[in-house]
């Protein structure tokens, strides 16, 4: 992260990083994932601190990383990128942790018979989710053959595969941290492809699936 002290002792940033935030805006995600990674480890550590399991924590960075890249335009330059970014974080972890928060618990309408339960009932995917899923899956796929190679690759083997960063380092003759790198950029270019697919909703057109499958009232014995 490359800043210089201002006579205020506020950061101002460089001439290079204005650069690289127009160069975003105007939709290159190269310039983009140069930002991400000067700012990666901040992110990082700020999600760390709301989300104490790692995997989460990354996750909802990259999606933090992916919806700064949408809302780039609205950045003014009023303050810090690193600030501006710090604050979608935050309020990326704050959504997953009230999300995690619902999930633990399941609101009935209050009845008066005190021997009537509700249970959930497992329900297999019918025809049409497993259509869709067909579908999702082809897409992925389609989408993911065009993002450039030097990309593609470090996302097939972390994503795909599921190898741990390390192993995708040494795979593809990279340092962690450029590997950890290309597969930010690899992210924010797959959403990029994939944003055009997204009805209202957004990416959860592609990826909602319900909690739960079926809700029946039993009553006790």
């Amino acid at each position: 992260m490359v800043f210089s002290a201002s006579k205020g002792g506020e950061a101002n940033f460089t001439t290079n990083e204005q650069k690289l935030i127009q160069r975003a805006r105007q939709g290159d995600t190269e310039a983009f994932g140069e930002l991400i990674k000067r700012h990666y480890n901040m992110c990082l550590k700020r999600a760390s601190s709301f989300i104490r399991n790692p995997t989460d924590a990354e996750d909802e960075v990259q999606n933090a990383c992916w919806k700064a890249f949408e809302r780039l335009p609205q950045f003014r330059g009023e303050g810090t990128f690193s600030a501006w970014l710090s604050r979608i974080v935050e309020n990326q972890c704050l959504m997953r942790i009230r999300e995690d928060r619902r999930a633990r618990f399941l609101y009935l309408d209050d009845s008066t018979e005190a021997n009537v339960r509700a249970e959930l009932i497992a329900q297999a995917p019918g025809p049409e989710d497993e259509l869709g899923d067909q579908q999702v899956e082809s897409l992925l796929q389609r989408e993911i053959s065009r993002i450039p190679p030097l990309l593609r690759n470090v996302m097939l083997l972390s994503d795909v595969e599921r190898l741990p960063m390390p192993d995708v380092a040494a795979r593809l003759g990279l340092s962690i941290a450029a590997a950890k790198s290309r597969l930010g950029r690899a992210r924010v270019e797959l959403r990029a492809r994939l944003k055009k697919y997204c009805g209202r909703r957004g990416f959860s057109t592609l990826t909602h699936k319900p909690r739960y499958g079926r809700l029946a009232y039993t009553r006790s014995a």
